[in-house]
C-alpha cells in the first residue's frame, strides 16, 4: 500500500461542517449523508468536505483534537514516552495535511498546528527507526507495533521488510549445510 491508498482510506473519514446550501438527504452506497440547511452542522466524509469546500458551499469545522493546547500534550506525551502513544486519528497525518492544504481559512493558528503534527511525526517515525535497529539488531523474529497507524507503517514497512529478508539470507548462507550427500557408484 502506498501513500496514496492510506490518503484514499482517510477520506472517508467523517469531518463537520457548515453548509451555506439546502438539500434533502443524500442517498450513497457508503451511507446517507444530510440534511444539509444552511447553519447546521453535519458531519460528511472528508472527501466531500473538501468537494464542497472548493466550491465554497460550506465552511469546515476543525477535529476536536486539532487545536494547539492538546497536540502540545499529545507532542509532550510522545516525547516522554518509550513507547508509542495512541494518535488522536488513525489518519491524524493525513487529515492534517488535506485539511490544512483545502480549508486552512477554516482552521485557527493553521501554521502552529502544521507544525505540531510534523513534531509528532518526526518523534514518532525516530522512535520506529530506535525501534526497528534494535529489532533487527537483536535478530527477533516478531514485533509488536502498537499504535502505530496505516501511514507511519506505510512509511518504513517497505525498507524493514527488505532489511528483515536480506537478514534472512545472510543467516540461512552461514548455517552449514545439514546433509552433504555423496553419491557411490
Amino acid at each position: 500500500m502506498d501513500a496514496a491508498e492510506v490518503e484514499f482510506l482517510a477520506e472517508k473519514e467523517l469531518v463537520t461542517i457548515i453548509p451555506n446550501f439546502s438539500l434533502d438527504k443524500i442517498y450513497l452506497i457508503g451511507g446517507d449523508l444530510g440534511p444539509f440547511n444552511p447553519g447546521l452542522p453535519v458531519e460528511v466524509p472528508l472527501w466531500l468536505a473538501i468537494n464542497l469546500k472548493q466550491r465554497q458551499k460550506c465552511r469546515l469545522i476543525p477535529p476536536e483534537w486539532m487545536d494547539v493546547e492538546k497536540l502540545e500534550k499529545i507532542r509532550d506525551h510522545e516525547r516522554k514516552e518509550e513507547t508509542f502513544t495512541p494518535m488522536p486519528s488513525p489518519y491524524y497525518m493525513e487529515l492534517t495535511k488535506l485539511l490544512l492544504n483545502h480549508a486552512s481559512d477554516n482552521i485557527p493558528k493553521a501554521d502552529e498546528i502544521r507544525t505540531l503534527i510534523k513534531d509528532v511525526w518526526d518523534t514518532r517515525i525516530a522512535k520506529l527507526r530506535v525501534s526497528a535497529d534494535s529489532f533487527v539488531r537483536q535478530q527477533e523474529a516478531h514485533a509488536k507495533l502498537d499504535n502505530l497507524t496505516l501511514m507511519e507503517i506505510n512509511t518504513s514497512g517497505a525498507f524493514l521488510t527488505q532489511a528483515l529478508n536480506h537478514m534472512y539470507k545472510l543467516r540461512t548462507n552461514l548455517q552449514p549445510s545439514e546433509s552433504v550427500q555423496s553419491q557411490d557408484f
